[in-house]
């Protein structure tokens, strides 16, 4: 998918469930849980052994669902990332060799920024959707402005992650400068480790929801 498509998607969700999950057997359920609450939009970590096996899986398997890799932080990992089948991928913060590497190979990746040199070093790669990470704990929404507004002129595009919860979710969204955010509350780890897809279910539509009343 390439950046045009992506901003696109994102914009129009609103919401990228950020996941973490080693067991292949819970990823159905996982995925129709999310389905169900109204959210086809997956960051999936790679912070556990069976993370490409999974991101396959559902590539091959939920085709109304788009699954990236989140956490790339190194060429090996973007390349294991494409061949997967993600569709595109983010990162907590800046590597060159990432990004001169998945503009080689025409994947869709959107680093993570958190100061105004990060932001100048992106643009260098001409990128322009860049994930803020992580973000309540640096400052938040005036803090992203505050650091954005000397590149207004570039059209940047954030992906906020790190903090954000169902309460502050809404004034991101409202934000010209979000696209998107990242909920790792939604679906959490002991969650899934417990089964609890209704809960994920009922999570997931509470922040579908929010979504409607603001795209």
């Amino acid at each position: 998918m390439d950046q045009k498509n992506l901003i696109f998607n994102l914009k129009k969700e609103g919401v990228l469930a950020v996941v973490t999950i080693n067991d292949i057997d819970k990823t159905n359920y996982l995925c129709d849980a999310l389905l169900n609450g109204g959210i086809n939009m997956i960051e999936l970590t790679l912070r556990t052994d069976n993370a490409f096996k999974i991101i396959n899986h559902i590539s091959k398997n939920y085709a109304d669902i788009i699954v990236g890799a989140g956490t790339i932080l190194s060429i090996t990992q973007l390349e294991k990332a494409i061949e997967s089948g993600a569709s595109f991928g983010v990162a907590p913060g800046i590597d060159p060799n990432v990004i001169e590497e998945s503009k080689k190979l025409n994947f869709t990746f959107a680093p993570g920024i958190c100061t105004p040199s990060d932001i100048q070093l992106a643009l260098n790669y001409e990128l322009n959707l860049l994930k803020f990470f992580p973000a309540e704990y640096s400052g938040g929404l005036d803090y992203l402005k505050s650091i954005s507004a000397p590149f207004i002129q570039n059209d940047l595009k954030f992906i906020p992650l790190g903090g954000i919860n169902i309460n502050s979710a809404k004034k991101y969204l409202h934000s010209n400068l979000v696209v998107a955010i990242g909920g790792s509350w939604i679906a959490n780890n002991s969650l899934i480790v417990d089964g609890n897809w209704k809960e994920i279910e009922k999570r997931a539509n509470e922040m579908h929801k929010i979504v409607a009343t603001v795209r």
